[in-house]
């Protein structure tokens, strides 16, 4: 492999070196062999008592009413809501069914709304995703594309790989290659904090099968704006 080529070792540059570049070092989510030991009231638990500390280095009264429950909150979100896509037993069953409407073109669920978190900085990213894929004679009910998208929203992520891996995942339940994914998002880290730019987007893509070829490509770009 040439130099030019190499992928970099990021492990020998220093988080100020990284500064905000936001790279993607692997294309799985980094989860550790032993991360599911704990059960998920034992995991609230030792958050609750984390953010307890962090808001007490911050400065914050947690004597104070509003404040008091705030910690128990955060960990119970965390756990149950915000990362509960880093659990694979959340990961929603993908029941096929045969396609006998023989329909044989592409289905699009665009706009599906998804809450996620830039695993860089801990802050949301929020936008919508657009799916498409052509049956190889099985289908999923349509809950299901929406449910597999904020499955994988649901963990700190990266946009990049967040695309490729409901892609991958569709691809893998449908029993097809031909998916395609479109991400649009915003991202707080970039609107609320470093330059601070509110109107700015990202987009990032997933073409598998036949949606490599322009005249497939085009055609769902095409339903995206109608």
């Amino acid at each position: 492999m040439s130099d030019q080529n190499k992928k970099p070792d990021y492990k020998k540059f220093s988080i100020e070196e990284i500064g905000e570049n936001h790279f993607s070092s692997n294309p799985e989510t980094p989860i550790r062999n032993d991360a599911f030991e704990l059960d998920d009231e034992t995991k609230i638990e030792q958050i609750e008592a984390h953010f307890r500390e962090i808001m007490h280095i911050l400065g914050l009264d947690l004597q104070d009413e509003s404040l008091r429950g705030t910690p128990h909150r955060v960990a119970k979100m965390y756990v149950k809501e915000t990362f509960s896509g880093l659990n694979p037993e959340n990961k929603p069953t993908m029941t096929l069914f045969t396609n006998d409407y023989h329909y044989n073109e592409m289905l699009v669920e665009k706009n599906i709304q998804f809450y996620s978190n830039c695993e860089h900085h801990f802050v949301p990213i929020v936008g919508k995703a657009h799916v498409a894929y052509i049956s190889s004679g099985k289908v999923i009910g349509l809950s299901k594309l929406h449910r597999i998208v904020n499955y994988y929203a649901r963990r700190p992520q990266v946009q990049e790989r967040m695309t490729m891996q409901i892609g991958n995942a569709l691809k893998s339940a449908l029993l097809t290659e031909d998916v395609a994914v479109i991400i649009d998002a915003d991202h707080q880290c970039v609107s609320s904090r470093g330059v601070s730019d509110q109107t700015s987007s990202t987009i990032t893509a997933f073409y598998g099968g036949v949606f490599k070829e322009e005249e497939k490509k085009n055609e769902f770009l095409k339903m995206l704006s109608i």
